[in-house]
């Protein structure tokens, strides 16, 4: 086969498997999460085997423990998340006015001739951006919520998830051999390091930041609890369970804490600057002990690369979009490394005329 028709064969094959991901994204959710859930769930199931210990046993152990965790995590703060969202949610057009007022009021203190001549204007400006901003944040929860819509059910997560993952966590030893044994001889070593660089990246980065997530959300729940912040459970977990996006946890929960915090807290400026320290301690955490710790930086995953998968993949297959990204983000830097080496060693980049070669050596 020549390189061209090489070429042409793995372009194919990569715009099926994207092809088959848009039309059966309606119904791809509990399956992705199954195997997502027995990815991470493997090095476990590989370890209790590895002590003498059966590994459908292990496997039964393994996802029994989990999802006995899951349903007592569910079962206390499932409540508390639900009531104090539809409290967020009838307290917000409130919170916006008062918001709204106060920063207009102070606006006006400060500069008196400005906000006599423009201060209707300004409260307009005001309440139109934030009406813009609601707008945009209702159509992003409306694509990620169609992407899944047809299966965001409790029954397919509580019972097509666990199956699919009880079944991929048994047999995943077995499927990666038997996945190994079709790869093409000639190419079987390089394929072989490039499925090992990808599943450092992958898994460097998703077990760690599962774990980075995880340690945020409680500290910045606990914290702003503890400072007294109205919502503050909420706000905090949300912050931090959106952290594997970069930047842009720390920013919704900064932004909404300090809405909340204003309006709360105006005639107390000390519980104003604690939700402050509460954020800044939060990212000290995170860039300088879990990030380094848990994630490392051997993954690959450049920030504004890691944003633009995410929203891309969102847009087209809406939640299970969003769940594929960050592995589809790592695969795809690490093959994007591997062609830039290929082309650094080729004669397209050290020039034909050195070794004589023509382009019909490449065909």
């Amino acid at each position: 086969m020549t390189l061209r028709n090489r070429i042409y064969f793995w372009v194919g094959s990569f715009a099926a498997f994207i092809l088959f991901l848009m039309v059966f994204s309606d119904i791809l959710l509990p399956f992705v999460a199954g195997m997502g859930l027995a990815y991470l769930l493997d090095p476990v199931a590989d370890y209790l085997e590895a002590k003498g210990l059966n590994r459908l046993i292990a496997t039964f152990l393994i996802l029994l423990l989990f999802l006995l965790f899951f349903v007592v995590v569910l079962l206390i703060l499932g409540p508390l998340i639900g009531s104090q969202l539809a409290q967020f949610i009838d307290d917000l057009p409130q919170i916006v006015a008062d918001l709204q007022a106060l920063l207009t009021n102070v606006i006006g203190k400060r500069f008196p001739n400005i906000a006599d001549m423009t201060g209707l204007e300004l409260r307009d400006n005001l309440g139109n951006l934030m009406a813009q901003a609601a707008t945009w944040l209702g159509k992003l929860l409306a694509s990620i919520w169609s992407g899944g819509q047809a299966l965001l059910s409790i029954v397919s997560l509580m019972v097509v998830t666990p199956v699919v993952a009880f079944y991929l966590l048994l047999d995943w030893d077995d499927m990666i051999a038997r996945i190994d044994s079709w790869l093409p001889r000639q190419h079987q070593q390089t394929i072989r390091g490039l499925a090992r660089q990808m599943d450092d990246a992958v898994a460097g980065f998703v077990r760690g930041q599962v774990m980075v997530c995880l340690v945020l959300g409680s500290f910045y729940a606990v914290a702003l609890v503890l400072v007294g912040l109205k919502f503050g459970l909420l706000i905090g977990l949300t912050a931090g369970l959106i952290s594997f996006i970069p930047y842009v946890g720390a920013l919704v929960g900064f932004v909404l804490s300090i809405g909340v915090a204003l309006v709360q807290f105006w005639d107390d400026p000390l519980w104003i600057l604690l939700v402050l320290a509460v954020f800044g301690a939060g990212q000290f955490l995170e860039g300088n002990i879990l990030q380094p710790k848990l994630v490392g930086k051997s993954v690959g995953l450049h920030p504004v690369w890691l944003m633009f998968a995410l929203f891309a993949f969102g847009s087209l297959m809406g939640f299970v979009g969003m769940l594929i990204a960050i592995p589809a983000a790592a695969v795809v830097g690490v093959l994007a490394r591997f062609a830039l080496t290929q082309y650094l060693g080729s004669p397209f980049y050290a020039g034909f005329g050195t070794n004589n070669k023509k382009m019909d050596d490449l065909e």
